[in-house]
């Protein structure tokens, strides 16, 4: 793949709740590299997210992530998408270890030395055999950003990555998703209300 074909193309998105528009018609061309989806309070981040990792079905549009489409691949298209949403309890029951060790089989491209340098430039060592309802609002999004990060995923989806990171964290984390953003065929999505230091930006998308 160039550097100038999208690694993710969507067309005409619209999605809304309840008759409220959160998107019309949104379209976007997401290439290798880091793009802010940047956007205030409840602008429908989180949302468009979801739409993107295929786990929330728009009302219309179409999306195409290297050549798969959404509607008519859903398989190979999920198979390369790193999301998980940092509310969701689902994987609460989990210890952090028994979770991490179950992603290589999801992701092809599971970097184990990459998730080491995150875990130790996290701080996350301490954490590893704890269940994920033990962990604090940051330690757990840190842990999420790690396996992200670590997955290779063509498309890796990141949300309001700063809740509760403390100040060395925040330095590893621009380091981090930069180094990620400079692999090949990647794009790293995250979902902030500003940018983050230390992130060569490819794009900004604003909602």
């Amino acid at each position: 793949m160039s550097e100038e074909t999208p690694v993710l193309q969507v067309e005409g998105l619209v999605f809304g709740y309840s008759g409220r528009p959160v998107l019309a018609d949104w379209s976007a061309c997401i290439g290798t590299g880091a793009t802010l989806l940047q956007g205030d309070e409840s602008s429908g981040k989180t949302t468009l997210l979801r739409l993107l990792a295929g786990v929330l079905p728009a009302q219309a549009g179409r999306l195409v992530l290297r050549g798969a489409s959404l509607a008519d691949a859903p398989q190979a298209y999920r198979r390369q998408v790193f999301w998980e949403d940092p509310r969701s309890d689902a994987i609460d029951p989990l210890t952090v270890r028994d979770w991490l060790q179950s992603l290589p089989a999801q992701h092809a491209a599971w970097d184990a030395s990459a998730l080491a340098a995150h875990v130790q430039g996290f701080g996350l060592q301490e954490h590893l055999d704890k269940n994920f309802y033990m962990l604090s609002t940051g330690s757990r999004r840190k842990v999420l950003m790690a396996a992200g990060l670590a997955s290779g995923a063509p498309l890796t989806l990141i949300d309001e990555p700063v809740a509760g990171l403390d100040n060395a964290s925040l330095r590893y984390l621009g380091q981090a998703i930069a180094a990620a953003a400079a692999q090949p065929g990647r794009a790293i999505v995250v979902a902030h209300y500003e940018p983050l230091r230390g992130v060569p930006w490819r794009a900004v998308l604003a909602l």
